[in-house]
């Protein structure tokens, strides 16, 4: 009976649905564990069983397609899915990324007028030999993220630049000094207390529990019997006139290997870099032959010293946002750090004055004036903006029809995080087939 049973058939087609529905929904394991809520009982292997039997979906052919990658193993194996970008539905979904693929998709539909992809170079070139009649569209969220590495970048070269600035913060006036006669100079023994107060007490109270007994006349071995000490320690402390004089080690003020190097480590200290390990590899090439240990005792000394509060520079990366940000959504005092910057910085000047050219380009759809913006970055001492310029003029004609026009790759983004859901939610052990169908079917 056609829509109500099919030939050799153990279910209904409605009770065939249900299962499917779940499974195109939770995929095996899930999809077993909630059909018998709903009056299914079935195992996980009929649900994706189901599954597979659907029919392959019927969409017209796109007009405007947008490319991009998906991973099915991060770092290993990756795959291309294709969207259709003014219906915001996948289309397809192919095994592998190679430019072949895409080419052969595009090739068997002579329809596509847009093609929308980033800046990788196989989804270029299977665009130009797929479909050589379509337009190729450069999204803009991938050439503004190119924009702002190479920004911050740039900045990075000129780090030193940012040490002219004047602090913001203003560093509080220091505390008055106390009275002389409210710092104890010295001890009831006439010496400076050393730094560990517990160890410098407890050697006075040995030392002075050591020569009591030989004041009073008794020999060593009697107050090493007394005391419980060993012969060793008692003669150390009995030929000690002073409790001073075993203040050793930590006490003494012997030279270190890490001496010649702690200027270096006071400079990038007031830079900003606060990192033990870091440091330590800087070191290493410039000779130093220490352990890190001393270097991050170095360090520690000076997080737990006090010290003057001073405003430090902003990173790099601080700047390159106030480059990339909005004019009028600037505070007052980083308007006056980005104008110190500027003064001492010609390089950072010539930078921000590209970048916002290039934002206005983007935003107000004027990719005609891209030429003119890259004769202008060339001619510019910023070697990593030379680099991006060379990366866009050798994709000029998509680039400009993405300053351009109104298309962008913002639904195949969508679907690719849509996508890494799926192969979350089957714990990476399905094949090919399944997540491609649960995409489709489920959209």
């Amino acid at each position: 009976m056609p829509g109500l049973t099919r030939r050799h058939g153990q279910r209904t087609e409605r009770l065939r649905a249900t299962p499917a529905s779940v499974g195109l929904a939770l995929a095996g394991r899930a999809g077993a564990r909630l059909a018998p809520a709903l009056g299914v009982c079935v195992s996980r292997s009929t649900v994706l069983r189901l599954v597979d039997a659907l029919p392959e979906p019927e969409a017209p052919a796109p007009r405007v397609v947008g490319v991009d990658e998906y991973a099915t193993r991060k770092g290993r194996h990756y795959g291309t899915v294709l969207v259709d970008v003014e219906a915001h539905r996948p289309v397809d979904l192919l095994p592998d990324r190679e430019g072949s693929s895409p080419a052969a998709w595009l090739a068997d539909r002579p329809s596509v007028e847009v093609v929308c992809r980033d800046r990788a170079p196989f989804f270029a070139e299977g665009a130009t030999a797929g479909a050589p009649q379509a337009v190729q569209v450069a999204d803009r969220w991938h050439l503004w993220h190119n924009l702002s590495e190479a920004t911050e970048q740039s900045v990075a070269q000129h780090r030193r630049c940012l040490r002219v600035l004047v602090p913001t913060v203003p560093a509080p006036a220091p505390a008055p000094a106390p009275e002389p006669e409210a710092v104890p100079a010295a001890d009831s023994h006439g010496s400076p207390r050393p730094r560990g107060h517990r160890f410098a007490d407890r050697t006075r109270d040995r030392h002075a529990a050591v020569h009591a007994p030989l004041t009073a006349g008794h020999r060593r071995r009697s107050v090493q019997r007394q005391l419980g000490m060993t012969y060793r320690t008692v003669k150390q402390l009995a030929d000690a006139a002073m409790p001073e004089e075993l203040f050793t080690g930590q006490w003494q003020n012997r030279p270190s290997v890490l001496d010649d190097y702690k200027p270096y480590l006071d400079d990038r200290w007031s830079e900003g870099c606060t990192n033990a390990w870091k440091l330590w590899e800087e070191n290493v090439p410039l000779g130093y032959k220490g352990s890190y240990q001393r270097v991050r005792a170095y360090l520690h000394d000076k997080r737990t010293s006090p010290q003057p509060v001073t405003a430090r520079p902003p990173t790099p990366r601080t700047v390159a946002g106030w480059i990339l940000r909005r004019p009028d959504t600037f505070t007052e005092p980083e308007q006056l750090q980005l104008k110190g910057v500027w003064t001492h910085c010609p390089e950072i000047d010539a930078l921000t004055r590209h970048v916002r050219s290039f934002a206005t380009m983007l935003t107000a759809r004027q990719g005609k004036r891209l030429p003119d913006w890259l004769d202008a970055v060339r001619q510019d001492d910023l070697p990593s903006l030379h680099t991006l310029a060379a990366g866009i003029g050798r994709d000029r004609d998509a680039v400009i029809a993405g300053l351009t026009q109104p298309w962008s790759s913002g639904a195949v983004e969508g679907h690719v995080n849509r996508i890494k859901m799926l192969k979350r939610q089957m714990y990476g052990r399905a094949g090919f087939s399944l997540p491609r169908k649960r995409l489709l079917l489920a959209s």
